[in-house]
């Protein structure tokens, strides 16, 4: 039996170059992937991978290189030809159509029926039962624009097994989620790959591709640098061959919080009359120079928060920014006086993906030199801002006219966390600030807003990294259900404990350790 014709392998990729006119994405790439593993792809941002998938689920072309499935040669023209030899991919941006309900989502342009008529019920039933059969908790009849970033994750992962692929391609699967639901992913993925079938994940969280990988390709500079597995590996080998960076820390703090209040919420509640709120009644402070942390399982009550406090919500309660109310005051004006913003979501509220690195470097601060001189918009001003955020941050893959778009996802985040620490905020409203970048981007981002906080910044923190959270966090606010359940000392919690109050298991934690010389009073966790 030749090599090729292996009975266990799915997927073979052999010499695979991907060319962008003088840039090698790729660089003679080979990966052997067999049935019933788990493999995982690590690497820097920028580093090749997406590429390398996006070849293997058609939305590429290799410009040299073969692709073997289980033993065949396959060339992919298009998306729709690999998803008939077995391949689905779940993008880390959603393919969603916001405004579908959730199974119409899932089957479109493969729904059941005649080619006259949707067969509707058969439709919404089916996809009922996948999820139900891999434990994802969605409504399968609520509109997407209506759905959490982790439940529209569920349902591109939905869509790829409503097609019945045999090789998943999962790029950065739980970014947006907390280690249970992290858990309960790898869990369904395990089912599928017990059934003889294989599951790719790209991943900059490496402790996850050592519980959850069976075999592990590290790339870098679009060339395979490693391959092994977690029994040979540790998360520092690992990092040491994406980036020959060490894991991120964060020192103890040498600069005390100081006593000023630069962002309050009094009571905040968002929700429609006669229904459950989804805020509920929330207090809380943050310090000058001071990290609060907010975690919770996604969809109890943090996004309302953000949305409350950016004034994108209708509200009840009080909401001040350095001791003045802001409340009925538009997002403009709160971000011209000193409120940055890390959006959850980058692609919706972050970077406008057809414009330029320089144009994206104005969003927001269009109002201020030197992006504005006089009535004008300067493109010079907004270029050399672009140039600064490029520089100070490591954004690779472009310069002030690239546009947002040909950057990697996590060379993007980067870009939007130096457009917004380059405002001179006052406060900062962060959320998700490390997703989908690399060990070494981690590091330089924990570093700059702890360098920020030493210098008098407050932050608020959300984040479903419950290690990032502990590490950056003076003090931990926990929600559940749209209420504040426990205000904890990160100093004095670990992730478990703290997995416990997210899921309800605990509640009513008495109030964290004072940061500052006056200590704040949280809603519930008095």
């Amino acid at each position: 039996m030749s090599e090729t014709a292996e009975p266990d392998v799915l997927v073979r990729l052999t010499g695979i170059v991907k060319r962008f006119g003088t840039f090698v994405a790729n660089d003679r790439i080979d990966l052997t992937v067999r049935a019933g593993t788990v493999h995982a792809i690590v690497g820097e941002n920028g580093a090749g991978k997406s590429t390398l998938m996006k070849i293997l689920a058609g939305e590429e072309r290799p410009d040299e290189g073969t692709i073997e499935i289980a033993g065949s040669p396959r060339t992919f023209s298009s998306p729709r030809d690999a998803q008939q030899a077995g391949i689905g991919m779940v993008h880390q941006h959603f393919l969603l159509a916001s405004a579908l309900r959730v199974w119409e989502n899932v089957v479109l342009a493969d729904e059941p029926g005649s080619a006259f008529r949707l067969d509707s019920a058969a439709a919404r039933s089916r996809v009922a039962d996948l999820a139900a059969r891999n434990g994802f908790e969605v409504d399968v009849d609520a509109v997407v624009r209506d759905v959490g970033v982790g439940g529209r994750q569920r349902v591109e992962i939905l869509k790829v097994l409503y097609r019945d692929a045999r090789i998943i391609i999962l790029d950065e699967p739980t970014a947006v989620l907390v280690p249970s639901e992290a858990a309960s992913l790898f869990a369904a993925m395990r089912r599928f790959t017990d059934a003889g079938a294989a599951v790719i994940f790209i991943s900059h969280k490496l402790d996850e591709v050592l519980d959850f990988a069976d075999e592990i390709t590290v790339i870098r500079a679009g060339a395979v640098v490693g391959q092994t597995t977690p029994a040979e590996s540790s998360a520092s080998d690992l990092a040491g061959l994406m980036v020959k960076v060490a894991m991120p820390a964060v020192a103890p703090r040498t600069v005390p919080p100081g006593s000023d209040v630069v962002l309050a919420a009094h009571g905040v509640t968002v929700g429609e009359a006669g229904e459950l709120p989804a805020l509920d009644d929330v207090s809380l402070e943050v310090h000058s120079g001071e990290i609060v942390g907010i975690a919770g399982v996604e969809g109890n009550g943090q996004s309302e928060l953000l949305m409350a406090l950016l004034g994108r919500v209708a509200h009840t309660g009080r909401i001040s920014l350095a001791g003045e109310d802001i409340d009925g005051l538009p997002t403009e004006t709160r971000r011209a006086r000193g409120l940055a913003y890390i959006p959850e979501d980058r692609h919706r509220d972050g970077v406008v993906l057809s414009m330029a690195l320089r144009e994206n470097a104005a969003l927001g601060y269009h109002g201020r030199p030197p992006v504005k001189r006089g009535p004008w918009f300067s493109r010079s001003g907004a270029a050399a801002q672009a140039r600064a955020i490029i520089s100070r941050f490591d954004v690779r893959g472009g310069d002030p006219s690239t546009p947002a778009s040909a950057l990697s996802g996590g060379n993007q985040q980067k870009f939007i966390v130096g457009r917004e620490l380059g405002s001179d905020p006052r406060v900062l409203i962060a959320a998700h600030p490390t997703r989908g970048v690399d060990i070494g981007a981690q590091s330089a981002v924990w570093s700059e807003l702890t360098a920020a906080r030493d210098r008098g910044l407050g932050t608020l923190l959300i984040s479903a990294d419950l290690d990032e959270l502990l590490a950056l966090s003076d003090r931990l606010l926990v929600f559940y259900r749209g209420r504040i359940v426990g205000a904890l000392d990160p100093r004095h919690v670990d992730a478990q404990e703290l997995g416990e109050y997210m899921t309800g298991v605990r509640t009513s934690a008495g109030p964290a350790a004072p940061s500052s010389p006056s200590s704040p009073s949280e809603g519930d966790a008095a």
